[in-house]
């Protein structure tokens, strides 16, 4: 199959639409996006979107290549047998290739009184939040739950326009980072006016209209609790009976290359190749959203199919708008000593916001170049890691 064959990619974040543009590389491709935003959501913002920023979002025409056609829907299942994908209103529409870049969202507080948690992971969530600040005192104790960078960044910017945050870590600050780094994170917040509290002993055992419990017994006082610990997926593949990992993101080969049927592929924070998947960010996203177009193409083309080959090189946190940590990494995804921090640190920050846009934007016009840093790191765990067999997840 070479020509007026249909790819659809469900999904419009990073991956979904870094895949969409390179598959235009094909010239008789009609490739379809179902989205269920009319817009396209940077999530790596939505932390400045809660604290009053308001350029979050980008229109898809200025990130889709023209060719794309973009359907506002949703997907309700995945017929992997008749190559149909379901939509909410009922109708079906049929594929030769599905390109699986659903993303993933906060995972739900698994504690008493969760439903008085706010999140910040999707656009509806984080607007949410917003709404509930606005209509709070700035004298109000808010708490952010996770130490991880979207509890890092969202206690810091709120902090910096005044807010009285509290950050329970539940653990460490920055686990990524490396100690010296964290300990410069520490400061900064700290400066801020964020209380972060870390170790075992500040795990949210439960939450309640104005109080928090922790695990060591405190109980914190708390008017707004933003809870961003944890990530999940949608359970799309799990309610297609395709083949997921234990977090429910779909498990592929190193093609990224659905296990159950070679007509789908998977991309970005909804995919798990190999059951290693990797963490989740922008970066990834959009390189395993290149990677999952050239399998199809390659596909198309009566090719193989290559395994992947992505390494990283840096983190980066923001510590409200003046300043951040971009984390030097080695490319097995582990911190080095080497970090910037301070405005240049924020500087370095807010390119990874232009662009992982422009990347889009530029695989857009320049179908299939975008390219990545490469290493052997993976196959070397892979080669050293005992063959297991996927397991369905129910």
């Amino acid at each position: 199959m070479t020509a007026h064959a249909h790819v659809i990619v469900i999904g419009g974040g990073f991956a979904g639409v870094m895949a969409a543009n390179r598959l235009t590389q094909h010239p008789e491709l009609t490739v379809t996006v179902i989205n269920s935003r009319p817009v396209f959501v940077p999530r790596l913002r939505l932390h400045q979107l809660v604290g009053g920023a308001d350029d979050v979002l980008v229109d898809y025409h200025e990130v889709l290549a023209d060719r794309v056609r973009l359907l506002v829907d949703h997907v309700t299942r995945i017929d992997a047998a008749g190559r149909a994908v379901e939509l909410a209103d009922g109708s079906r529409l049929d594929y030769d290739y599905l390109v699986y870049a659903v993303g993933s969202g906060g995972a739900e507080p698994r504690v008493p009184g969760a439903g008085f948690t706010h999140a910040v992971a999707t656009l509806e969530a984080a607007r949410d939040l917003r709404s509930r600040l606005d209509d709070t005192p700035g004298t109000a104790a808010v708490t952010v739950v996770g130490g991880g960078p979207t509890g890092i960044e969202t206690a810091g910017e709120l902090a910096e326009r005044g807010r009285r945050v509290t950050l329970l870590c539940g653990g460490t600050l920055g686990p990524y980072l490396h100690p010296r780094a964290r300990r410069t994170a520490a400061r900064r917040l700290a400066r801020l006016g964020v209380t972060v509290l870390d170790g075992p002993g500040t795990r949210v055992t439960r939450v309640e209209r104005d109080a928090v419990h922790l695990a060591d017994g405190r109980v914190l006082p708390s008017d707004v609790t933003v809870w961003t610990a944890g990530f999940g997926v949608p359970d799309l593949a799990a309610r297609s009976g395709l083949t997921t990992d234990s977090a429910g993101r779909l498990l592929t080969d190193e093609t990224l290359t659905c296990v159950d049927d070679e007509r789908i592929v998977a991309a970005g924070d909804s995919a798990a190749p190999s059951d290693l998947p990797f963490r989740m960010s922008a970066y990834a996203a959009g390189c395993l959203g290149a990677h999952a177009a050239d399998t199809v193409l390659h596909r198309l083309a009566g090719q193989r199919a290559e395994p992947l080959d992505l390494s990283f090189n840096a983190m980066c946190v923001s510590l409200g708008s003046g300043a951040g940590i971009f984390q030097l990494a080695r490319k097995d995804d582990t911190a080095r000593r080497l970090y910037v921090s301070g405005r240049a640190g924020a500087k370095l920050k807010g390119l990874t916001y232009t662009f992982s846009v422009k990347h889009l934007v530029k695989e857009a016009h320049r179908p299939g170049s975008h390219h990545w840093p490469k290493g052997e790191h993976r196959r070397e765990v892979l080669r050293s890691r005992p063959a297991q067999a996927p397991v369905a997840q129910p």
